[in-house]
């Protein structure tokens, strides 16, 4: 047996039904909730103001610009319904469904061409092309040339969100990874408010150089992508082992940490194509990439139901205190979940929450009530985001089966954007009766699979637990080497799922 395969306790054989195998493990030393490591396995050692410190500066160098990155990806994505009100339709002759059509974006996402590029190249360089599209696309004439359009903002722009949360998965543990993936994704949610701010300001620019406002609604926020991807060329980092920004000492901190987050021989980081099927064909993917498609689709469909029969001036603004109260509940449900280390009872009382919201909107009640259920519409889908994507992040082991994960969950949460683009058709309109009922369809699938999902993984828990114990008594004598643990990943004996 290698030397290296001794580790701090003695070794264990667990009966892993997960795994469908008796494995050989060592009883594994993890610490996750960000004090300092009192093992005997060698560590670079901080105190507790030198970590807080570390991760202070870590957060300062990258949660900022991919807060604001998300921002104007979100501005971009969304505008499309503020240029509507400005006259969009009508001028490029929307008639019938052709509107809709406008709306379905390009699913791709190239995740895993991050850990082979520079992410501080890789992620500005998206943002300062669909910056270029953006722009473009208030100059079109007509139609096809405004699809062509879209379809180019699609290419360029569809990297950037699973692109960033891989990239904070690989440097931050994965019970410190919701509160910054909240705060991240609050950019998504305050992009809500500021967009309609922002169409609001830009509509009086109508007539200007004979452009209609809704021209100028994508070359004005096109250049504020462009002057944030500048931004970002500047500031963006690449991965710890490289980070100049911390001393040796705080690298090699943060290197060992995040080895000993899953498992005390760390995961599996290089490449196999065995990793794609793996991740692709894993239940628990699968489940994470359903359960984000029954939490996205309300979210795209709540922009799609103004105005409320009020002009598109007021509407816009309308939009604006929803989504500034659902970017504060959001950052603060995500720090509480990572403090009591759960996801599941957040991200359903944020599904119940927009069931409610969806339901008042489907009813024939007054226009301040329903105004009220776009509140609980708006808070419900946008907090529960950031927790759906740590949820299944950590409980994916292994550099490229964790951004196969990620990718594929956010794929589905693109392909539910398609579906609520082609629900909410304009021949419904007020109500939106067919479009509100498939969005609490969705939000219907979401509390089935949540609750099923968290049981599944309580029992695997259980199940571990009670073989560990079996095993302590027992202490045989041939463990699994460190290079195998790595393989198993998720699947190791000592790894517990996060409920």
């Amino acid at each position: 047996m290698a030397p290296d395969a001794v580790r701090a306790r003695p070794p264990s054989i667990i009966k892993d039904k997960d795994a469908g195998t008796v494995v050989e493990a060592f009883d594994v030393l993890s610490d996750l909730s960000g004090e300092p490591r009192t093992d005997d396995v060698s560590h670079a050692t901080l105190t507790a103001e030198e970590e807080r410190r570390v991760w202070q500066k870590i957060d300062m160098r990258l949660i900022p610009i991919s807060t604001a990155l998300y921002l104007v990806s979100y501005v971009d994505r969304g505008n499309i319904g503020n240029a509507k009100l400005q006259g969009l339709v009508t001028q490029l002759d929307m008639t019938g469904n052709r509107y809709n059509i406008a709306l379905v974006r390009n699913v791709n996402v190239i995740v895993l061409l991050l850990k082979k590029c520079r992410p501080s190249r890789w992620i500005p360089g998206l943002a300062l092309a669909w910056g270029i599209v953006e722009m473009a696309m208030g100059l079109v004439k007509t139609y096809p040339q405004f699809i062509g359009a879209r379809i180019c903002l699609g290419v360029t722009e569809a990297g950037l969100s699973p692109g960033i949360y891989y990239l904070l998965s690989l440097w931050y543990p994965r019970h410190m990874l919701s509160w910054r993936f909240g705060l991240f994704s609050s950019g998504a949610t305050f992009a809500g408010a500021f967009s309609g701010l922002l169409a609001y300001g830009i509509s009086f620019m109508s007539g200007t150089a004979g452009l209609l406002g809704w021209s100028w609604i994508f070359i004005i926020e096109g250049l504020l992508t462009i002057a944030v991807s500048i931004v970002a060329f500047i500031t963006f980092v690449d991965l710890p082992e490289t980070a100049s920004f911390l001393t040796p000492k705080e690298r090699e901190y943060v290197i060992d940490r995040l080895k000993d987050d899953n498992c005390s021989v760390g995961e599996e980081g290089s490449f196999r194509w065995r990793q794609i099927p793996e991740a692709v064909f894993d239940w628990k993917i699968v489940s994470g990439a359903f359960i984000d498609l029954s939490n996205a689709a309300p979210g795209y469909g709540v922009g799609l139901f103004l105005p409320f029969g009020y002009s598109a001036a007021i509407s816009q603004l309308l939009s604006v205190p929803p989504y500034a109260i659902a970017t504060a509940i959001s950052i603060i449900g995500s720090h509480y979940s990572d403090r009591i280390r759960m996801r599941s009872p957040f991200i359903i009382a944020g599904l119940c929450v927009a069931f409610v919201g969806f339901g008042i909107n489907i009813s024939d009640a007054s226009i301040g009530v329903k105004y009220f259920g776009l509140y609980l519409a708006v808070v419900g889908t946008f907090a529960g985001t950031p927790l759906i994507i740590a949820w299944m992040g950590n409980n994916a082991v292994g550099h490229y089966k964790r951004g196969v994960g990620i990718a594929m969950q956010l794929m589905f949460g693109n392909i539910a954007g398609i579906i609520s683009s082609n629900v909410y058709r304009t021949e419904d309109a007020p109500r939106y009766i067919h479009g509100h009922i498939a969005e609490m369809g969705m939000l219907s699938m979401g509390l089935i699979v949540v609750p099923i999902t968290a049981v599944i993984y309580a029992r695997m828990n259980a199940r571990r637990d009670a073989a560990q114990h079996e095993v302590e008594e027992n202490s045989p004598s041939a463990p699994y080497t460190d290079e195998e643990l790595k393989r198993m990943g998720d699947r190791a004996p000592g790894f517990r799922y996060t409920l």
